[in-house]
């Protein structure tokens, strides 16, 4: 597929400076970001669009070869690795695209503030080969694990290093150097185009980046290094999580190929819908229904919190739709000691039946109620 004109992908001009270029990519990316769609192939695209964009654009050196040359300085004939200028190709995939988000933004402010706990996929730990895939579950916690921070003990499939090969991927454990590549990983060739002689990089087709081949493969991985395996790894979730906020396991991802650093397992946060309480923000609403004599008269009702029961005092002369607001019962702020509060919402229930001395009692009320103020106008209010 051609690539789009990255600053038409960024919407910069071509004169835009550094500062303005990072402006427009942090809007992007804030939109479309996976942790923000999941499941969104479309909006996946566009957050590795606007990435490999703006990881072109902020060098000035590939930058310059953009201006001159366009998007064939970056594109392969053979479809993968790097271009003839040693940048990007269709190579740069959604995972290069957030290893390249966390590695420019990762400490901002701005972005650990909107997608939760923040760091993880910045880090890249050594070792040669190719890097393991990130993995990325969904927890659904309830408020009450939200309220107080919770461990979880989650269940993952992964690929794992051979137990038989040690993840050398040969029977002896040897490897010999690319013939084709000599242990480079890439092949060059020099191809004509109207620019001259160019020379297109791309990754080595016998062994596919790695360097070296196995001329004995192991029989239970296939001389790939890697079994599928189920593992359990531990998650401490802190207190006053959101919905879509992550964190990251660091080396719990996919081992690379032929012994290759493991990538990453990225937490995405579910929250379970909850039947007393609806959440904004750090701040829980909850509903408390009482009677019309209640109302009237006042009364006392035990409520729930998510810390325990409470007793909320209720006047008389309240009206229907009135919140009463119970500080500090709230959610707690991530990473921060503040907590919301819990907003009480009271609705006057008017009964839809009355018996015959409920009835007589309200006829009752009717007839001592001769002022136009009086407490029949305010009651007819209420079943209004």
């Amino acid at each position: 597929m051609a690539k789009r004109d990255f600053y038409e992908v960024l919407g910069v001009d071509k004169n835009a400076n550094e500062e303005e270029l990072k402006k427009a990519y942090r809007k992007l990316a804030l939109k479309y970001h996976p942790d923000k769609n999941p499941g969104d192939k479309s909006a996946e695209e566009k957050f590795r669009e606007a990435t490999e964009a703006y990881e072109i654009l902020k060098d000035p050196k590939k930058r310059s070869q953009f201006d001159q040359f366009g998007t064939a300085a970056f594109e392969s004939p053979s479809g993968g690795g790097y271009g003839p200028f040693g940048g990007f190709s269709q190579g740069f995939d959604l995972s290069d695209a957030l290893r390249a988000f966390m590695n420019d933004f990762g400490g901002d402010s701005v972005f650990s503030d909107l997608f939760g706990m923040g760091g993880g996929r910045r880090s890249r730990r050594g070792g040669g080969g190719t890097r393991g895939n990130d993995l990325q579950v969904h927890i659904p916690l309830t408020l009450a694990e939200i309220n107080g921070g919770v461990t979880k003990t989650i269940k993952v499939k992964r690929k794992d290093r051979c137990p038989e090969c040690k993840g050398s991927g040969s029977k002896s454990g040897r490897k010999a150097t690319c013939t084709k590549c000599n242990g480079r990983g890439r092949v060059q060739r020099v191809a004509n185009s109207f620019f001259g002689q160019v020379i297109q990089e791309s990754v080595c087709p016998v062994c596919r980046g790695e360097g070296s081949t196995v001329s004995d493969p192991c029989g239970q991985c296939e001389g790939s290094g890697r079994v599928q395996t189920e593992t359990t790894v531990s998650a401490e979730i802190p207190a006053g999580v959101s919905e879509g906020n992550y964190l990251t396991v660091e080396g719990k991802g996919d081992v690379g190929p032929n012994g290759g650093p493991e990538g990453d397992l990225i937490v995405v946060i579910k929250e379970t819908p909850d039947s007393l309480f609806e959440r904004h923000g750090i701040d829980l609403v909850c509903n408390v229904d009482i009677t019309f004599a209640e109302a009237a008269l006042g009364v006392s009702k035990t409520i729930d919190t998510l810390d325990g029961k409470v007793s909320l005092k209720i006047p008389g002369g309240t009206q229907s739709e009135k919140i009463f607001r119970l500080r500090g019962k709230g959610l707690p702020e991530l990473h921060g000691g503040q907590h919301g509060d819990l907003l009480a919402h009271v609705r006057v229930k008017t009964p839809e039946r009355l018996s015959k001395e409920q009835r007589e009692l309200f006829e009752k009320l009717a007839e001592l109620d001769n002022k136009p103020e009086g407490i029949f106008d305010r009651a007819k209010g209420f079943f209004g």
